[in-house]
């Protein structure tokens, strides 16, 4: 995993928007939330989708944005986001490129990301590196907080 202060590698993906998603460009001066997952419709990844689901209005409040992120292509994500009604766009990393420039992709385990919610403060610094973060009983509020200060 990458470090808090690290400043986050810049990528371009395909999105669920239709568009292509730039960090550096597209969260210009905004702070967010990068969460990678294994797998689109698979128990736990649908768990994590839908925790961030339930707290996007909070997510809202703070000004936050969610970018979900897996090696799924962007069919397969435009029907994960429909059928579990997720109001934050997904990106399709195909070749795990971006799961290996965030250290994310076990040297053993080529076609694995791990599970990994990175908290990127508006100038694309690592505010916060979680694993598992729903299954941690850690406060998303107090999380998300610190990009605020």
């Amino acid at each position: 995993m990458l470090h808090i202060k690290d400043k986050a590698p810049n990528f371009t993906l395909p999105s669920t928007s239709g568009k292509t998603f730039t960090l550096y460009k597209d969260m210009l001066l905004k702070p967010c939330i990068l969460y990678f997952y294994p797998k689109d419709f698979t128990p736990v990844c649908t768990e994590q989708a839908c925790g961030f689901r339930d707290t996007f209005d909070l997510l809202r409040e703070l000004d936050v944005q969610v970018i979900g992120i897996s090696r799924d292509d962007i069919e397969t994500h435009m029907r994960f986001r429909e059928e579990f009604k997720l109001p934050f766009e997904l990106l399709s990393d195909a070749d795990g490129t971006v799961g290996k420039s965030y250290d994310l992709v076990p040297k053993d385990m080529p076609f694995f990301t791990r599970r990994t919610t990175y908290l990127l403060d508006k100038h694309h610094a690592i505010a916060g590196a979680y694993e598992n973060l729903f299954s941690t009983g850690l406060n998303l509020k107090e999380i998300v907080s610190k990009l605020k200060h």
